[in-house]
């Protein structure tokens, strides 16, 4: 029962994730028409949606596909745009981590950026809350942009070259991950790893299929790494 006048976890997640629906609406079209240009089918387009639910990871293997890239490097840069989401899994372990196995499954299959950044403000703020509440919440947050992103890539697919090429609907990634990384850089090892990422993507641009993107992910959590240790090392001595 939820108290009189309160809104049910799942509604106040969905309410909450309006915002990036409106944004991820023109990603998802974007990576349908890609995918279609690609040579791939509308069952395969769809398959590759439900399956993966990882918009970057999914533009990146298509980018690269199209560019005739071995698939040794398919494989690792998907894996690697989506290694953030081991990190969201251990942020997220503590709240909900006891639940049951079906339920923990379910949420391991909707863990992506928006539900991730949703969820871990609305712990921090209400830890304890009861786990199956936090649970609504993430699927409120995560189930209704899912449903999106099946419906827009697979509109983007039949579409195909309808869609006109010069609309500007790519603008929708990087605003996408701004949202979502922004309010997450919190402490001085996050912005150190973040401009880290960003100089060394554009220093390392020159790279053949994109693993200028390795590169910059690598020396990120090094940096990451070390200033976070300076920083507790520093609060030590203090």
């Amino acid at each position: 029962m939820q108290p009189k006048g309160r809104r049910h976890p799942f509604f106040q997640g969905a309410l909450d994730a309006a915002p990036f629906v409106i944004v991820l609406a023109p990603f998802g079209f974007l990576f349908g028409l890609v995918a279609s240009e690609a040579g791939l089918n509308i069952l395969q387009v769809l398959s590759f949606s439900i399956l993966v639910l990882a918009g970057a990871a999914q533009l990146t293997a298509i980018q690269l596909l199209t560019e005739e890239a071995p698939t040794v490097i398919v494989i690792v840069s998907a894996l690697a745009v989506n290694l953030r989401m081991g990190m969201y899994s251990a942020a997220l372990a503590p709240h909900m981590g006891d639940a049951p196995l079906l339920r923990r499954a379910m949420a391991a299959y909707l863990l992506f950026d928006q539900p991730y950044a949703l969820s871990s403000v609305a712990f921090e703020k209400h830890p304890d809350t009861p786990v199956v509440d936090k649970f609504q919440y993430f699927f409120g947050a995560g189930a209704p942009i899912a449903f999106l992103w099946y419906l827009t890539s697979l509109s983007g697919a039949v579409l195909g070259d309808k869609i006109p090429s010069n609309i500007g609907i790519d603008f929708a990634l990087p605003i996408t991950f701004l949202a979502v990384v922004a309010p997450m850089l919190k402490s001085s090892a996050h912005v150190a790893s973040a401009l880290t990422a960003s100089i060394a993507a554009l220093i390392f641009n020159f790279m053949p299929f994109g693993t200028g993107l390795l590169v910059a992910a690598f020396l990120a959590l090094i940096v990451g790494a070390t200033v976070e240790v300076w920083a507790e090392k520093r609060a030590a001595r203090t």
